[in-house]
């Protein structure tokens, strides 16, 4: 599905991805993890778009979407809920998902996509009239990775979604990731919350200093104590 080969990524002059290369299949959950500043979110821009790498391959269903804006790649389906919670807080919940309606191609009407979402977001609906700016940490994450849910997703891009969050939301948001993995969409899912990734996801790379270190699956994670204690300051 997504292929991501042996690419380098800058900041200006900073040189910050340095040959990562991974891939995730359909209908599969992958993590990646690593320490701040690891090149885990860069690793996600590069995919989008936003930091397009300089050399290397990033193929989407067969096709190469290195170095192509943003909209265009959204439109192939990928979609990405970006660290740090981003909505628009002047806006209503049911304005913000109303806002996504229009920037992606919606199957039926939109009262039946927002009942979808409201289905699997009750808070959602129950705060629909409200600020988004007004919502809790956790509503506001709810309600980003709602918007990505909207019309046509092959692949979601998840980046630190239980930052600053507290554990029953995070449950909450492990709950979400496990039934978006339930109706086939898959997800690479940026995380330093390594208890939880190794929960949701399928398979996992470590990355430091901008290389893979790691690549296998939860059980040869959790088998391998030295990789989580060098690499994440973690045991499992």
């Amino acid at each position: 599905m997504l292929r991501v080969e042996n690419i380098h990524t800058y900041y200006g002059p900073s040189y910050i991805l340095h040959g990562i290369s991974l891939n995730v299949q359909e209908k599969e959950v992958v993590s990646l993890l690593g320490r701040n500043g690891a090149g885990k979110t860069t690793t996600i821009r590069s995919i989008m778009g936003l930091t397009p790498p300089r050399e290397g391959r990033i193929i989407f269903h067969e096709i190469e979407i290195a170095g192509r804006p943003p909209h265009e790649i959204f439109r192939r389906g990928i979609k990405l809920v970006p660290q740090g919670k981003q909505i628009l807080p002047a806006l209503t919940v049911e304005e913000n998902l109303k806002l996504a309606m229009l920037k992606t191609e919606v199957e039926g009407s939109e009262k039946k996509e927002l009942e979808k979402v409201y289905e699997k977001f009750p808070i959602l609906k129950e705060r629909r009239k409200q600020p988004g700016g007004h919502l809790s940490g956790g509503e506001r994450q709810m309600l980003a990775i709602a918007r990505v849910l909207i019309g046509k997703t092959g692949l979601i891009l998840l980046d630190e979604p239980t930052e600053g969050l507290a554990p029953l939301i995070v449950k909450e948001i492990k709950k979400t990731i496990e039934e978006i993995k339930g109706e086939g969409v898959a997800l690479l899912l940026a995380e330093q919350n390594v208890k939880m990734a190794l929960e949701v996801a399928d398979r996992h790379y470590i990355i430091d200093k901008g290389t893979v270190k790691f690549e296998g699956t939860t059980q040869q994670l959790r088998d391998n104590q030295g990789i989580l204690e060098t690499y994440l300051g973690v045991t499992a």
